[in-house]
């Protein structure tokens, strides 16, 4: 009998002291991502900042605060005509969109951190990367067996997978990004787009025949699945056969043929990336987060951001069947109005337009601190530009990055990040991220 009782007081005190630590884990948790009046401060600084912001920039746009701190809307006007209709459901497209600024700032904040381009040592640090990711990059991949013959793998891979990353953030200091809006007919920025440090265009969108309004100038190309699959015919697109190519999907049989056969000399590389939702898509948003995870500040053009649209069309083709151009209009106000980027269009030509309102650095500093606490980020509420590795790996001594060429910026960034390249895990919960550290 007695056996028994410390059996079951020794069952009792177990369970208490679980029970305890489990308490206390989550106390601990609560505390790391609980808000302190700063952080409250920080998030309605940014809100009041950004509806005058909008108010000011937005060419007839409003922002109006949500039920929270981070809940925004952006409106249109009441005469705004919509146009465009949903293919499934045949409604037209709504005069109100609602954006979560906290998700905003603590996403965007993460991709300027971050590298975006797939690498063999992304794959080869995830837990089963091959047999659980590296065949999602691959055309026709789930009849690979998940990677079980990885030489096959490894093949179909390989003119497009880099051992380390080939670009850092803060590499390039000006970049535009060039999208294929008809409004660049409208106004000649040409000459001023050539005067950034890096040119990034998409898809199929000629140079020849239109240099006076888009410029001459190409450094990086983003292509969708219909694009990559012309690379032949794509690289014809730069005179000087330079461009770096970076594909949004997957690598494709044809694609491969192409690059040995053809040969296309061009560097190709597969895109990693931040998930955004539905709040924003298309080659356009992807092509703003390369150059945002690569260069200081980032300038648009060629996207259809002013009012009194009609129709999605390109400078170079007849009108098409585009998406979401008004929801597409607001998301990008929402970067400019975020300090991410800065929109130039017929109706905002001037270069040396000011954007008014802008918040600080101090401030998205504060607000993106902030913002990870409420939204329960892995690393939320720290200091160390690492916390949020939840994957942390070596990276052998022979396989180290060139970096001591890159700008000053650049390099002071690996310092801050003590040399480590950070990747985005796709679809993670936190928003974590998988980090390759120096070799001892």
């Amino acid at each position: 009998m007695k056996i028994l009782q410390l059996i079951f007081l020794l069952a009792l005190t177990t369970g208490i002291s679980a029970v305890l630590i489990y308490i206390i884990g989550v106390s601990n948790l609560y505390e790391s991502n609980r808000l302190s009046n700063e952080d409250l401060e920080a998030l309605q600084s940014l809100q009041n900042g950004f509806q005058k912001c909008v108010s000011a920039n937005g060419l007839g746009l409003q922002a109006a605060t949500g039920r929270d701190y981070c809940k925004i809307s952006i409106n249109f006007p009441k005469d705004t005509v919509p146009k465009w209709k949903d293919p499934k459901s045949g409604e037209l497209e709504g005069l109100s969109y609602e954006f979560d600024l906290c998700e905003a700032v603590a996403t965007w904040e993460q991709v300027r951190n971050s590298s975006t381009i797939l690498t063999r040592e992304y794959i080869d640090a995830l837990p089963n990367g091959w047999e659980d990711y590296a065949w999602r990059r691959i055309n026709k991949g789930i009849q690979l067996n998940r990677c079980q013959n990885r030489s096959l793998c490894i093949e179909k891979l390989s003119l497009v997978l880099p051992e380390t990353p080939p670009y850092f953030p803060r590499q390039f200091e000006r970049c535009a990004v060039i999208g294929n809006s008809g409004d660049l007919l409208k106004t000649k920025f040409g000459k001023e787009i050539d005067t950034y440090d890096a040119v990034i265009r998409e898809n199929g969108a000629p140079i020849q025949n239109y240099k006076e309004y888009v410029g001459e100038k190409s450094t990086f190309r983003l292509l969708n699945r219909g694009s990559a699959k012309a690379l032949d015919k794509v690289v014809e697109l730069d005179e000087k056969k330079q461009e770096v190519l970076l594909v949004k999907t997957t690598i494709h049989d044809i694609m491969n043929k192409m690059i040995r056969e053809v040969p296309i000399k061009n560097p190709v590389y597969l895109m990693l990336g931040a998930s955004f939702g539905s709040a924003a898509k298309g080659t356009g948003l992807k092509a703003l987060e390369f150059a945002l995870s690569t260069c200081d500040s980032v300038d648009m053009y060629g996207f259809t951001v002013d009012p009194g649209y009609k129709e999605w069309t390109r400078y170079f083709s007849e009108s098409r069947q585009g998406h979401t151009p008004l929801h597409g209009r607001a998301y990008y106000q929402m970067m400019e109005c975020l300090g991410l980027i800065k929109i130039h269009s017929p109706m905002r030509a001037d270069p040396n337009r000011v954007v008014k309102w802008l918040p600080s650095r101090k401030t998205i500093r504060s607000a993106r601190i902030a913002a990870e606490k409420l939204l329960r980020r892995v690393g939320a509420g720290s200091v160390d530009p690492l916390a949020s590795c939840s994957i942390v790996k070596k990276r052998s001594k022979n396989k180290r990055p060139m970096v001591s060429d890159l700008r000053k910026p650049a390099r002071d960034h690996q310092k801050f990040v003590r040399s480590t390249t950070m990747y985005p895990l796709e679809h993670s919960p936190g928003h974590s991220q998988l980090c390759i550290t120096p070799a001892d």
